[in-house]
């Protein structure tokens, strides 16, 4: 009744006759689409904070969204600045949800965890009104204590400090009570999101908060892949290396991380942080670069991210270019990518040749192959683990965020990624897709097809699952 794609139907209908039972419990357990349903709590709250207008930084970005809109159509929001292609993208995401077109903005990127967390920590250490952190995992190890300690420091200056984390993700990497306690005795607020209580037939354990946010004092923020834990830092001996992508946003974007946040705190907490304080004036010039900070999850209507993938991909004239962990685009996704590859456009994506999740990983490969067929590149990156989640189009824009390419980032998790339409920021990512390219080695086609066939087995059967992945 839920009149999802046929592919995942006929998937669980398969599982129900091959393990009779097991299955019934597994998709009352996870399967269930709570987008559609009323007992989704995070739906029916954010239906309150919508037709309630409870929310004063929500409408005023509504607001903001709205004149946008109009503006675009006559013409007036970008003029001549921006291509059709760029536009295209922009007016998509004003008209999915309510995140607007910004420009006073600067940005500075981060390729691994030791760059983000000294500039985080430094940043913390001179918040005067309130710190926000917003992460999927994080881990009792030595970055974290310093996180601990440092948080600690300013609750007890008086810093309004909150911390948001995702339940599941945490008690299944072992974030102690410990820690939780040492935190909340100091004045801490922390809450965990869609906790996880066993046993459960809700299905809400399937949809996770995949966010990776810092707002400090409404002007600075943080967001892009990395997690709090020592393998970020590359301390971890399987993986080595971590190579990642975060940012340093300070302007106007910043805003629009604190709404997600706050409207996650709410959906956590019940608690509704409407002043104006969390989103002061930001009258100074802090940069000219144009961003786009979107959130998507199983709460809203649409698939915001998934779909400015694919309308930036579609609309590809030289190269997309694609960093990621997981592979597993729909079936529209991959036509688009290799619809690009077959017209002449460069497409290229690098992958981890370090395992960490193995069904993920190994069906990812099976995706590959229809790469290469269409004429895209494939690398692996060797000199380490590569987590970066960073996808860009021509020099029109790029993306970097919390969303993987595959179908739990679009339509399962909570996820936040930052649009960006800046030149220059575009040609550094660039210029560093191109230094993780050396440090990789190519997927030729001809060695590809004669890989064993158990191997090839193990791939396709993977593939049939990838819809539950």
């Amino acid at each position: 009744m839920e009149n999802r794609d046929p592919s995942k139907t006929l998937l669980w209908v398969m599982m129900f006759f091959l393990l009779p039972g097991l299955g019934i419990f597994l998709y009352l357990l996870s399967g269930r689409n709570i987008r559609k349903h009323k007992l989704f709590k995070a739906s029916r709250k954010n239906k309150k904070l919508n037709d309630r207008h409870l929310f004063l930084n929500l409408e005023v970005s509504k607001n903001i969204v709205m004149r946008q809109r109009a503006r675009l159509i006559d013409g007036k929001l970008l003029g001549d600045r921006f291509t059709p292609e760029r536009q295209r993208v922009i007016k998509l995401l004003l008209n999915m949800g309510k995140f607007p077109y910004t420009t006073n903005n600067s940005v500075q990127m981060y390729k691994n965890g030791r760059e983000k967390f000294y500039y985080l920590l430094r940043d913390m250490e001179k918040a005067r009104e309130h710190i926000h952190l917003e992460y999927f995992i994080i881990k009792d190890s030595n970055i974290g204590q310093k996180i601990k300690n440092m948080l600690i420091k300013k609750a007890k200056e008086g810093v309004e400090v909150r911390v948001l984390y995702d339940d599941f993700a945490c008690w299944r990497f072992k974030i102690y009570r410990k820690y939780l306690s040492e935190l909340k005795e100091a004045g801490v607020h922390v809450a965990a999101f869609l906790p996880t209580k066993l046993p459960t037939l809700g299905g809400q354990m399937n949809y996770r908060n995949h966010r990776k946010i810092v707002v400090i004092d409404g002007v600075v923020g943080y967001t892009g892949g990395i997690n709090i834990g020592d393998e970020y830092l590359g301390e971890n001996k399987k993986f080595g290396y971590w190579r990642d992508t975060h940012m340093r946003i300070e302007g106007v974007a910043t805003h629009m991380l604190q709404m997600i946040f706050l409207i996650d705190w709410y959906l956590t907490t019940g608690e509704i942080k409407s002043d104006m304080k969390y989103t002061p004036r930001i009258s100074e010039t802090k940069g000219n670069v144009a961003l786009q900070v979107v959130g998507s999850g199983p709460d809203s209507k649409w698939e915001e991210i998934h779909y400015a993938f694919f309308s930036a991909i579609s609309m590809a004239k030289k190269r997309v270019y694609i960093q990621t962990p997981y592979f597993i685009p729909d079936e529209s996704l991959l036509k688009a990518i290799e619809t690009a590859s077959l017209s002449g456009v460069d497409v290229r994506i690098i992958f981890p040749k370090v395992i960490d999740h193995y069904i993920v990983n190994i069906a990812s490969y099976s995706y590959f192959e229809d790469i290469l067929r269409a004429g895209g590149r494939v690398y692996l990156y060797k000199k380490g683990f590569i987590h970066s989640k960073v996808v860009i189009v021509d020099d029109e824009l790029a993306s970097v965020g919390s969303s993987n390419m595959d179908l739990r980032s679009f339509m399962l998790n909570f996820e936040v990624n930052t649009f960006i339409f800046d030149k220059e920021v575009i040609d550094d990512l660039t210029d560093q897709f191109y230094e993780d390219q050396d440090d990789s080695e190519e997927l030729i086609m001809e060695n590809f097809r004669t890989r064993h066939v158990l191997v090839r087995l193990t791939e396709s059967i993977s593939r049939l699952f990838s819809p539950l992945l």
